[in-house]
């Protein structure tokens, strides 16, 4: 899978670019089942929400599970990444982030490389999301909002939040927020099972909670080219991977005989 030229320009020019139906609806619904097998495990990389039942986010699936172990090497997300970024690539993170029916809180507005450069030491941002959606995003269950083109700002100031949300994350004030919504607008991507938005580590993002009957469940795939690699290890090797071994691509069919035995295993 490669993009086109004018695919490029797009997400140079807005920070984000979607992809719908990257993945088929048997591949993405083999993903929902077996992140929602996850989040019922006792594990130190499944966090909560604050009610400290419903999941919240699970971290590193990719080190552990065979379905998300394939798909962070799947052809269909290296190719892209690999085709903007101009190198070889790494998982710096993976995370499945729950957003449950009725409970799943928000995120606050913030941009991940500001987090990957002050906790992580990655050096530039070179690095990418990958949001794989495992449910349908609609309006209703707490899509994903952006500020197109405030990546152009570079990394803005930001506090270190660890109040509001069970997992503390680095958040821009209200005032930068309004500043760069006021200049740039706001867009909330939406899109049925499958689809895939990449978005720039600079890009200010957020989402509400979900109070709608609807899960939201997205998987987070961040990859770092290799040479940007990052040269702090203050989190969790879980949270910040340290395996900076250049990704292989599997075939573009990897998932298509796990999805064959998840069906046997329904019938």
């Amino acid at each position: 899978m490669r993009l086109s030229d004018a695919q490029i320009q797009e997400y140079d020019r807005e920070g984000w670019l979607f992809l719908p139906a990257v993945f088929g609806a048997d591949e993405a619904a083999l993903m929902a089942d077996e992140a929602h097998r996850i989040y019922a495990m006792d594990r130190q990389e499944v966090f909560r929400e604050k009610d400290g039942k419903t999941a919240r986010t699970a971290f590193a699936a990719h080190t552990y599970d065979e379905v998300f172990r394939r798909l962070a090497r799947h052809p269909r997300l290296i190719g892209p990444i690999e085709q903007v970024l101009g190198d070889k690539l790494y998982v710096h993170q993976f995370k499945l982030n729950a957003k449950a029916a009725f409970d799943g809180d928000q995120w606050q507005w913030h941009q991940d490389f500001g987090t990957w450069r002050r906790d992580d030491g990655m050096p530039e941002a070179r690095a990418m999301n990958i949001a794989v959606f495992l449910d349908p995003v609609t309006e209703f269950n707490g899509p994903l909002m952006f500020i197109p083109q405030s990546h152009k700002k570079g990394v803005l100031e930001a506090g270190h939040d660890t109040g509001t949300t069970s997992y503390p994350l680095w958040t821009l004030d209200h005032a930068t927020v309004r500043q760069l919504a006021d200049q740039f607008g706001l867009v909330a991507p939406k899109g049925p099972t499958g689809s895939v938005l990449m978005f720039h580590g600079c890009l200010a993002h957020a989402s509400p909670g979900n109070i709608s009957p609807y899960d939201r469940t997205i998987c987070y795939v961040t990859f770092c080219a290799v040479e940007n690699h990052i040269t702090r290890f203050k989190r969790p090797e879980w949270i910040a991977h340290r395996d900076f071994t250049p990704i292989e691509p599997l075939a573009d069919d990897c998932l298509s005989d796990l999805v064959a035995a998840h069906r046997h295993a329904a019938e």
